[in-house]
Order: C-alpha cells, then structure tokens, then sequence
C-alpha cells in the first residue's frame, strides 16, 4: 500500500487547506487579503509585488541548482481530476511556489533586522522554514544569535522568529520541568532569550536545561526521570528546535550545533523597519501560516531526502534540514543554501582558529617564563620581543608589522590578563606581565602545563642555605634487581 507522504500520490477530490486556527500558528491568510499597490506603507501588511505565480500540481519538481550536488529530488503529485488542459482543475493554486515564498520571506526578515552577511540572512530564513517540518528532521538545528554588548538586534530577531516559526515557545527562566513536559510528539520550537542567565557565570544550577538542549539536537535522545508516585524511571522527549540569544559565545556543546549568527550594532546609515505589533505581526503570520500550508504535506518527502553536502559531520547534521528545504523549493535556493552553509562554517571555524591561537599564546608565555628562569614579572616589551624572536611561533607575522604590546593586551584580555606598573631591579619600573596572573588560565586552558609546573616546583632542589650539612652515607649495600622483587639493602654485620 503505498504511503500518503510517498512522492507520487493520488488525490480524489481538491485539496483544501484547513481554516481553523491551530495554536501557535493562527489563522490561514489569504492573498486576496492583500492591500492594493498604491496603499501606504504604514497600511500595507507585506509587500504588493503581485500574486505568487501559481504552479501547477501535477508536478513539482526540486532541483539542485549548485554544481555540487549532481542528484535531484523529485516530488510528484498528481491529481486524478486535474489535466493538461484544465488549469483550473482540483487543487491548481494549493500548492505555493515555494521559491517565491522563500524570497518574500527573506525580504520580510531583512526588513527588520540587520544581519552581519547576505548569508547569514539566508540561513535565518531557511532555518524559520525548516521548523515547519520539524517531525520530519533527523537533528533539530540550533540557531545561536550572539553579540558582544547588549543592543545589538538579538530580541528583535526572536521577535521575528516568534511570528514566523512553526508552534513558538518564548523563554527566558522557564524551569526544566516545564519544558521536559512540553517537548513531546509535537515539540514547539523554543525561542531562548538571555540564554548567558543558563551557560554564563549567572547560571547557577541549571544542569538540566543545559543537558536538554545539548541532547535535544538529535532524534532519540530522551532525557529519564523518576516520575509518579510509583516513582517509574520515565523517558521525557528532548527533540525539538532551538533559537538562543546572549552576550557572548554560547558553550561549544551548542556552538558545535548551531547555526550562528553574530550581531553587531547598526551604522549610523543602517535603517530597518520598526517593529509594530499592529502591522508587523500580521504580515509574518501570514508568511508563517503559507510556509506551513506549503511545507506540511512535503514532510513525507523530506523525510527521505538525502541532499548532497557541501560539509561534513557535525555541521552536515545542522545544515541538512536548511538545505531540505532550499531543495524543496528550487530554483535559486538550493545553490544559494549551500553557498551560505560553506561561507558560515568557514567562519566559525576561523573563529575556532582564533581561539586555537590565544592557547599557542598561553603555551608560548609559558615558555618566555621558563626560559628566563621564571621570573616575578617580565616587562611588555622583553616579552613581545620573545615572542616575535620564536622562529616556529607566528607572532612575527601577526597583523601588519607582527605583534605589539596592544595586540598582545587584547589576545590575553579574555583571560583576564592585563599588564601593570612593575619595579624591577635598579629602581627600573615599566608595564610587566606577572607571572602569577597566568596560573589560572595555564591551569585551565593548558593542564598538562600547569601540572609539568607544579611538579618542578615541588620537586625543586632546597635553597641552598637549606643543605649546609652533607648526607650521611648510606648503610650497606644498594638495591639490585627491580622494584618490589624482594632484593634490597643487605644488613650491617
């Protein structure tokens, strides 16, 4: 018996689209709702670019438009009443083109926020659309929208999330009970603001929804908790996807899983569309609500496909879901979606390579310190210069002229290391780096260092006014064979 989903299905009488308003996705719109072309632009709801161009159903077809992915997917619906010749036959204008809808959904976003990159505009985009076909995803991608000060734009984008992604759940301290209860056959999709109040130093303990989000990336991974008053071990449902807005980067555990968006203050020139409930809301609820009656009967489908890649492991299984949906539009996206997952993945592993570089700092410190014997402090300069004179090292090559004491300040600054007034000898006084400033962050960021350390210094040989007196000589015989053979000192006769 064939599936209802399956890509060739036959219908007996014209699809129509339910009326009724679903929770968290309200009231189907209609086009002929659309204001005419000469309203004002504070009474227009969305863009009067013209109707949609309707796409017939007998056949709609994905294809892959980027040079990598050779195969197509193909999604074939055919409909008993319609024909050839009968344009206006049963169900001729149900399905959306979904190309089109992508685009006007994109424009829609970027009306409202300012992102760092046209590509990152696309994946916020693809990654609203996938939300409607959540129940047919494999991984549940995160979206990570970060900045480094408040007033960057992050709950402006939540904002437009919350109107446009499938069943929204905004939170900002909702317990983990509560979303352990919520999260189930039907997940909402969670839109977590202040996400720094749960992996930054304010935290507290909140083990729990950091684990739920970090399992809640994959099918199958349910959380197991005591429950009832029979205290049965009950699996609780994880899967479902996220959006999480803070100051800063987010653990690697949800960076790793996510879609990153890093936010940056608007330039004095950069204008965007100020966010109305009256006349914003319900232009994206109507986006939302023709994503969903586009993209609700291809869950099926979707569920089978297996979109060529542009990336591997980890970010294919975030970026999959983004690229299903461009494939199921066609047209520009699925060139386009790609393009985007390559440009952002590169950049958060450069990201990732500028985290790499201040441990090879830390690990190169270290080495300045050893070689002069350790000492109290080293002045900013004796150390730039240490540091540039390594002939395997790149500080010599870092920025323009090679690294100087400012560059230097900035790399340690999120270890909180910062140079000081030090007098040396001589009455010498200058800005110095002091050793102890750096324990902590050798201990965390490079263990084996900090124990190597601490093991010398115990193991140091006593000052020498410590050892005036020689050892005595020892009694007898040394030991001969290996440890713990039994062999040792023979006895003084």
């Amino acid at each position: 018996m064939e599936d209802s989903m399956s890509p060739s299905t036959t219908y007996t009488s014209r699809a129509v689209w339910p009326t009724a308003a679903v929770p968290g996705e309200g009231i189907p719109w209609r086009r002929e709702d659309q204001p005419p072309a000469d309203a004002a632009p504070e009474d227009r709801t969305r863009d009067a670019s013209g109707p949609l161009a309707p796409q017939a159903p007998a056949s709609i077809s994905t294809a892959s438009g980027n040079a990598q992915a050779s195969e197509q997917h193909e999604i074939t619906v055919t409909d008993a009443g319609a024909s050839a010749g009968d344009p206006e036959g049963p169900g001729a204008d149900a399905v959306p083109d979904g190309a089109v809808l992508l685009d006007e959904l994109r424009a829609a976003i970027g009306r409202y926020v300012v992102l760092s990159s046209e590509e990152a505009l696309t994946a916020v985009t693809l990654w609203v659309a996938a939300s409607h076909i959540q129940p047919a995803l494999q991984h549940a991608p995160r979206l990570a929208v970060v900045s480094p000060t408040k007033g960057c734009g992050k709950s402006r984008v939540l904002d437009v999330l919350h109107e446009t992604v499938h069943q929204p759940m905004m939170t900002v301290n909702t317990s983990p009970a509560v979303i352990f209860r919520v999260i189930g056959k039907k997940p909402p999709t969670l839109l977590v603001d202040e996400a720094d109040t749960i992996f930054g130093p304010k935290a507290g303990d909140k083990e729990d929804l950091r684990g739920l989000l970090n399992a809640g990336h994959q099918r199958n991974r349910p959380a197991w908790r005591i429950s009832g008053p029979e205290h049965k071990p009950t699996p609780y449902p994880t899967f479902a996807m996220a959006a999480l807005a803070g100051i800063g980067d987010l653990p690697d555990t949800i960076m790793d899983r996510a879609v990153v968006l890093r936010m940056q203050k608007r330039k004095p020139g950069e204008k965007v569309t100020p966010f109305r409930s009256r006349y914003s809301v319900p232009e994206l609820n109507a986006l939302r609500d023709e994503l969903a009656a586009w993209l609700s009967p291809l869950r099926g489908p979707a569920s089978r496909m297996v979109p060529k890649m542009p990336v591997e492991d980890r970010a294919a299984d975030t970026w999959e879901p983004l690229v299903i949906v461009a494939d199921l539009a066609g047209g520009h996206w699925p060139a386009q979606a790609r393009a985007a997952c390559l440009a952002m993945t590169r950049h958060e592993a450069a990201q990732d390579e500028q985290a790499n570089l201040k441990t090879r700092l830390l690990r190169d410190i270290h080495r300045v310190f050893e070689r002069e014997s350790n000492p109290e402090a080293l002045a900013t300069q004796d150390l730039v210069a240490a540091l540039i004179q390594d002939a395997e090292g790149p500080w010599a090559e870092f920025g323009t002229k090679g690294l100087n004491a400012y560059h230097l300040a900035n790399l340690l600054r999120d270890f909180g290391i910062s140079p000081a007034n030090h007098r040396f000898d001589k009455g010498k006084q200058a800005k110095a780096y002091m050793r102890n400033r750096f324990l902590d962050a050798w201990a965390r960021n490079c263990p084996d260092l900090a124990e190597a350390t601490t093991a010398s210094e115990q193991g140091a040989t006593p000052p020498r006014q410590a050892r005036r007196l020689p050892l005595a000589p020892p009694t007898g015989s040394l030991p001969i064979g290996p440890p713990g053979s039994g062999t040792g000192p023979k006895p003084t006769r």
